[in-house]
């Protein structure tokens, strides 16, 4: 691993409603590493302490060390890794494109396949994942990993349509969520899980969901449409604010869908991850470069 002493980068936080004054944080931001083709899914390991995301065309798994900033490769090839999680043990769970599937990190580095198919037929390039409180996986299956040769293989999409999952952990059940998606892409839960949140990239839009106590979705109501670019990945903090990636920064949401304010980033934005010994560092995967900052939230704590 090699060292690397952060890069300091002015930024700008936009405050759009007051609601947004007191989540505002550090003057600058941090620039842990640069040179990846474009970064994404990052996710924050307490237990180590350390960073881990993905260089998606890079075809590798990153990860930076908060003891000694040295950054390092965490796994390559990595299956053209996409989004990155925990679980409710701490195990690192990803979205692998070019093997079209989501594994599961054991606590001894070994690999454990959660799910590759659905009804016999292969998936096409999972995308992003979340864990619930239950142990529930959800995923998003879009078609990004398969379209070419730059993110994972190019192939025709076996199920003909790019769903949202639940993979129940304890039965193996995998389950269509939801399958009117254009491109499905980032997706959280609010911190009491009553609400499931998903961007549909291919409209440029995010949907939020009620979540039943059986795993059901309802309601199909537009959360918000992006004001920069497209939405990829976001992640709620604590007070359930949403904290998505777009084309100038991280745009942030009340939870009654108003955009109260602005993090301006040179780079577009693909991910955003809480972390750090007080859940209030901000870790941003933006084309090139990861980015870290405090600020004046903190994400919920999912390891219970």
């Amino acid at each position: 691993m090699s060292a690397h002493k952060p890069r300091l980068v002015a930024t700008e936080w936009e405050v759009l409603d007051e609601r947004f004054q007191p989540c505002r944080g550090d003057r600058c931001l941090q620039c842990l590493h640069t040179g990846d083709r474009w970064a994404e899914g990052p996710a924050w390991v307490p237990a180590g302490r350390y960073l881990v995301w993905s260089d998606v065309p890079g075809d590798r798994l990153l990860r930076w060390d908060e003891t000694t900033g040295a950054v390092g490769v965490f796994r390559s090839p990595s299956g053209f890794s996409n989004g990155n999680t925990l679980d409710r043990s701490g195990r690192l769970v990803t979205c692998e494109q070019q093997q079209r599937r989501v594994t599961r990190t054991e606590h001894n580095g070994s690999l454990t396949v959660l799910a590759d198919s659905f009804e016999g037929k292969r998936l096409n390039s999972p995308n992003d994942v979340v864990v619930a409180s239950d142990g529930s996986v959800w995923f998003t299956d879009p078609t990004y990993g398969i379209r070419s040769h730059y993110e994972g293989d190019q192939s025709p999409s076996e199920t003909g349509t790019n769903n949202v999952y639940r993979l129940d952990t304890t039965t193996g059940a995998l389950a269509v969520v939801a399958d009117d998606f254009d491109q499905p892409n980032g997706l959280c839960f609010s911190p009491d899980e009553k609400t499931l949140y998903i961007s549909d990239t291919g409209r440029g839009h995010m949907r939020s969901f009620g979540v039943g106590a059986d795993g059901a979705l309802s309601g199909r109501g537009i959360f918000a449409t992006c004001t920069a670019g497209l939405f990829d990945g976001f992640r709620a903090d604590d007070e359930g604010r949403i904290w998505a990636s777009a084309a100038d920064g991280v745009h942030c949401y009340d939870p009654d869908g108003t955009l109260i304010g602005k993090l301006h980033v040179p780079e577009v934005v693909a991910n955003v991850a809480f972390g750090g010994r007080r859940r209030n560092q901000l870790f941003i995967t933006a084309t090139t470069s990861v980015y870290t900052l405090l600020v004046g939230a903190r994400g919920p704590n999912l390891l219970g």
